[in-house]
């Protein structure tokens, strides 16, 4: 077990299999010393948890659900660079470009991607802190409510 599942181990999370593509492109592709990780979508045990458009009201995906299931998008991410490299080879989460499907009147997107952020620095510590993105969208694959993307720097 990495140093990284560790962490995540310690506040009761583990690292999941990687999702299966749902279109044509691969999960994570590495490139000399750095991984792409293709947008995750906070899927759990092959089903999107919640579908819909974040915001607040009837309806709507509760932001702070949407926060979780942003964590949920980084962990799958994690999956996804374990997928090609040994997570110890993880030097540094670079960027990171979250999604959200909200609502027009909902302008908290941000702190929705803060899950996926926030579990970053969890899991890779100082290494973990990185440069971010977070846009809101009117729809995003599988009406799911949130979408995260990764680079990572790695070492041989």
């Amino acid at each position: 077990m990495s140093a990284v599942e560790d962490r995540l181990a310690a506040r009761g999370l583990t690292v999941p299999d990687v999702v299966p593509p749902v279109a044509a492109y691969t999960p994570a592709v590495r490139q000399g010393d750095w991984v792409f990780v293709s947008g995750q979508l906070p899927m759990r045990h092959g089903t999107m948890p919640a579908t819909g458009k974040v915001g607040d009201g009837d309806g709507l995906v509760d932001p702070w659900l949407a926060k979780e299931l942003a964590q949920n998008c980084a962990l799958n991410a994690i999956a996804a660079i374990k997928s090609v490299v040994d997570l110890d080879q993880v030097v540094r989460v670079v960027k990171v470009v979250g999604f959200v499907a909200a609502d027009p009147s909902f302008t908290e997107v941000p702190g929705v991607i803060n899950g996926a952020s926030e579990l970053f620095v969890s899991a890779f510590g100082e290494a973990g802190v990185h440069a971010r993105s977070a846009i809101g969208v009117a729809t995003l694959p599988l009406d799911s409510p949130v979408e995260v993307e990764v680079i990572v720097a790695v070492r041989d």
